[in-house]
């Protein structure tokens, strides 16, 4: 894979934002998915640069989720804000960077990230349950930098 845009389809981008769709009619946490070529820092460290620059630690409940992904790198991180962090066990994102790493192994790429999506979305409903006057206070859309 030598190019960001030869990641994912069209058609997989679009299942993956509707994976992000359906996962928010689980939980009031925010989620998003950024892409991107390559990066030289620790995924975690970039992905919390990424997590800031796209606002998402201004959510009311500080429930933002961050899938990054540094394709060339072949890098991937899950982070959640600290009002995720504070409520759910030490090893929460442990079984979703499973499923993704899992399914990028075989190089189902967009697999990975919607089953990841839809089950971070049935675990945070524990923690921060669909309100019917829930807004959705980040985009759905996948970020590419």
């Amino acid at each position: 894979m030598s190019k960001i845009e030869d990641f994912l389809t069209v058609s997989e981008e679009q299942d993956i934002i509707k994976a992000i769709k359906a996962a928010e009619k689980n939980t009031s946490g925010e989620i998003r998915v950024h892409i991107e070529k390559s990066t030289d820092k620790p995924p975690m460290e970039r992905a919390l640069e990424v997590f800031h620059f796209l606002k998402m630690d201004t959510t009311k409940l500080k429930n933002g989720v961050l899938f990054y992904i540094a394709v060339e790198s072949k890098q991937f991180s899950i982070i959640g804000d600290e009002g995720i962090n504070n409520k759910v066990p030490e090893n929460f994102w442990e079984t979703e960077k499973e499923l993704i790493f899992t399914h990028f192994k075989r190089g189902e790429f967009s697999k990975g990230i919607e089953l990841a999506i839809i089950e971070v979305g049935e675990k945070l409903k524990d923690f921060f349950p669909y309100q019917s006057n829930d807004t959705n206070e980040l985009s759905d859309e996948i970020s590419k930098g």
